[in-house]
């Protein structure tokens, strides 16, 4: 039988060309492919019987005096860290039913509030929304870009953005894990003036958190005079909501911050607002609440190891991410106990 040869006059099969390329060039805006992140389900925890209950007549539940209130951010990028410290929190406390989690999302994550709702069922949490607008004006860069998220000042807003009838919170950041009942670590006492209490490092080199334009102005150094001043981590501590809003403590810091936009006075992010107007004036608590530095430092975020001694919270402070290095096939030997927390699923796609 004879081949049939198929003739395209030349016009026509330039028409053709120009539908393909037409089609080719449309296809992204019909046919968009979204990365999420999907979580398992947590398992439920219950209360031993010598929990107190939450009495919750005539009032907010959200504002019991007998539950311990926990404060974090929440992201998309930092979620993954999140869900694993949330888990944590609950595995190992006596009451996990009194613990209740109040959460500081930007308004355009808050439907991140689902995502904690499926992996945790039973959870009592609340989303309060952070207008970044207020804060993104007073960022100065630091050495790392993570540092420069709006979100990561929200803790100089707590005592705005939460209850005004919440008087006790412990705020934690997402890259951590406990191994301890977090109850231990809001039931640490304040004493009577301070406003929160942290692990304090006074080994550390307290003079490098601050730029030599701070140190040799005489009016600015003298901030420290009088003080103890030692380095806190902020990403655990235990905060007096009432104290904070009685000392307008929002406003010092924030002034720092604009004293930093116009002259710099110091490099690294959130944390030397914090150092200039607590260091010296806090409650301390145990370092085993605070093993941080898990993620090495804010350039390359090598392994570390723990520093000596027990450990009840494990913290991946710096660079490096447990979730990251795991993902990489490049873990330390330390993120191997993070593990054990993530609730990831196998990412999907889903075609919108």
């Amino acid at each position: 039988m004879p081949k049939l040869a198929l003739i395209i006059p030349p016009h026509h099969l330039l028409l053709l060309l120009f539908f393909l390329i037409s089609a080719t060039n449309a296809a992204p805006a019909s046919a968009t492919t979204t990365n999420y992140q999907r979580f398992k389900e947590a398992p439920q925890f219950y209360n031993s019987p010598t929990c107190p209950s939450i009495d919750t007549s005539g009032t907010n539940e959200m504002c019991s005096d007998e539950a311990v209130h926990v404060a974090m951010t929440l992201d998309a990028a930092y979620l993954r860290g999140s869900m694993a410290a949330i888990l944590s929190v609950l595995q190992h406390s006596s009451c996990p039913q009194n613990i209740l989690f109040h959460f500081i999302a930007s308004a355009t994550t808050s439907h991140l509030g689902h995502t904690i709702s499926r992996s945790f069922p039973s959870l009592k949490f609340q989303i309060y929304p952070y207008d970044s607008s207020a804060v993104s004006g007073l960022i100065s860069t630091s050495i790392r870009s993570a540092l420069d998220c709006p979100l990561n000042y929200a803790r100089n807003y707590l005592a705005n953005l939460l209850p005004p009838c919440l008087s006790r919170v412990v705020y934690l950041d997402s890259d951590l894990v406990l191994v301890d009942d977090v109850a231990k670590l809001a039931a640490i006492p304040l004493g009577d003036q301070s406003i929160l209490a942290a692990p304090e490092y006074c080994n550390a080199n307290f003079t490098s958190y601050f730029t030599p334009t701070f140190w040799s102005n005489p009016t600015l150094s003298l901030t420290f005079a009088g003080r103890k001043a030692c380095y806190f981590n902020t990403g655990v501590m235990v905060i007096d909501l009432q104290r904070w809003r009685e000392g307008d403590y929002t406003t010092k810091i924030i002034e720092w911050m604009e004293l930093q936009k116009r002259m710099r006075i110091y490099e690294l992010g959130s944390l030397p607002p914090f150092l200039l107007v607590f260091a010296g004036n806090i409650a301390p608590v145990d370092h085993r609440w605070n093993q941080h530095g898990l993620g090495g430092d804010n350039y390359r975020g090598l392994c570390r190891d723990l520093h000596p001694g027990p450990v009840s919270l494990l913290h991946w402070s710096g660079k490096g991410k447990p979730w990251v290095r795991l993902d990489a096939n490049r873990p330390c030997p330390l993120d191997a106990l993070w593990a054990p927390y993530d609730l990831l699923q196998t990412p999907f796609a889903l075609e919108s």
